[in-house]
């Protein structure tokens, strides 16, 4: 006698199958900046590190990174890293302890964040980029999902150009350029630009002339503490495209092909994709379009 195994059964397994491929999500981190950088990551408390804390990604290279559910945490990038063969070494911004790799440690300020605590099961993600602890890099964020209907949040203007001189960060040895912009709570650690003391609420607490020229340059990037309302996003991703200097055009070598360099394996990754180092070829995200509209119109 045939025995006839119900279609409930079948669906069944076909849930069990997906679950897990339902709620991973990767951090895919691109360098469209034209030198190299040093991205670093750290988990919140309660959750696990993620493979990597920290690594050199060379101009035009793109790297992927798995996370586990519920994973809260934030990604940066460090600038004008040197550090030896046993990964010890200093950043001009960025740093975290003096370590390529952070292993829990944070980014010394000024730096450009990205901060997300990502949901479980059915749970959204609430994602942001703060320039709160100041500014280093233009950096976009963008989910992706099998529906659409996320948004993409960062700041893909160059603080450094408008940056008020006393929040300026200059590049040492003497050379000419400003390499990080400083929060007014950094440069000058007064309660009322930190939210501290009588100033921890968001009645006391309101928006300086400082953080008002980053809102303004960067309306979707939190600007000081209490900015919630129009800097935190929601969001059920498979992924994160996190792109540093999202706007630059013309990194890696000039000539007339497509000169490309591989995404190497590794002990936190694997080969995903080629990334074009041409000028002429490399891609220009339609979601940097779109955030450069909202901000400047």
């Amino acid at each position: 006698m045939k025995t006839v195994v119900p279609f409930r059964f079948f669906l069944s397994i076909l849930v069990v199958l997906l679950l897990p491929h339902s709620y991973s999500c990767t951090f895919t981190i691109t360098n469209n900046c034209p030198y190299t950088i040093w991205p670093g990551t750290l988990a919140g408390a309660g959750t696990p590190q993620l493979p990597t804390t920290g690594f050199e990604l060379g101009s035009g290279v793109s790297v992927r990174i798995p996370s586990t559910p519920g994973w809260s945490g934030r990604i940066w990038a460090r600038t004008g890293c040197t550090f030896d063969q046993t990964g010890l070494g200093v950043c001009q911004t960025g740093d975290c302890g003096g370590r390529l790799e952070c292993s829990g440690a944070g980014a010394t300020p000024p730096a450009s964040l990205f901060e997300i605590t990502m949901g479980k099961g059915d749970d959204k993600d609430f994602y942001d980029v703060s320039i709160v602890d100041g500014y280093n890099l233009p950096l976009i964020a963008t989910p992706q999902t099998d529906i659409g209907g996320c948004n993409a949040t960062g700041c893909v203007y160059d603080l450094n150009l408008g940056c008020p001189k006393e929040l300026q960060v200059v590049q040492r040895l003497n050379e000419a350029g400003v390499i990080g912009c400083k929060s007014a709570c950094e440069a000058f650690g007064l309660d009322q630009y930190c939210c501290a003391g009588e100033f921890a609420n968001p009645n006391t607490c309101r928006p300086s002339v400082y953080s008002t020229i980053f809102k303004r340059a960067c309306p979707r990037a939190y600007s000081y503490a209490f900015d919630d309302g129009t800097s935190t996003f929601t969001c059920k991703a498979i992924e994160y495209n996190i792109t540093f200097c999202p706007t630059q055009i013309g990194v890696g070598r000039q000539d007339d092909g497509v000169n490309s360099e591989p995404i190497r394996d590794n002990s936190y990754g694997e080969v995903v994709a080629v990334v074009p180092s041409s000028s002429n070829n490399l891609a220009f995200p339609k979601s940097v379009i779109l955030l450069l509209i909202l901000t400047f119109f």
